[in-house]
């Protein structure tokens, strides 16, 4: 597998003591050469802390790019593309935060590690 996308809550589950990542999830990002987070996710997390809809990771929020460095993990592209691509797309689901996902995975051929059913038949997802 080349390499696999973390939703956001795949990314803050793996923060947690927590075994809330499937063992199928988990074999997945152990097999990826490469393992991506989308910069959205960075937003999402610091939006939902700030608004107090998150408060188990106000712990981590300050330091999720160092965090995602010492997992061996890389920020997702942000391009034009995928901004285009997340807000064209034929998809009802509103959400902008999966919409970019979503978008980052297609445009950079990734398999997305997500819990949530509402990409299936969008993105190749593990879960």
């Amino acid at each position: 597998m080349k390499g696999v996308l973390l939703d956001t809550h795949a990314w803050a589950w793996s923060l947690s003591t927590e075994p809330r990542l499937t063992p199928k999830a988990l074999e997945a990002i152990a097999g990826a050469e490469l393992v991506f987070v989308s910069p959205i996710s960075f937003f999402e997390v610091a939006q939902k802390v700030r608004l107090g809809k998150w408060p188990e990771m106000e712990l981590f929020v300050g330091r999720l790019g160092a965090i995602l460095e010492e997992q061996g993990g890389l920020a997702a592209d942000f391009t034009p593309d995928i901004c285009l691509r997340a807000g064209l797309m034929d998809w009802d689901h509103r959400d902008p935060f999966d919409r970019l996902i979503v978008a980052t995975a297609q445009v950079m051929g990734l398999q997305l590690i997500s819990a949530d059913t509402v990409f299936d038949g969008l993105v190749a997802r593990t879960w």
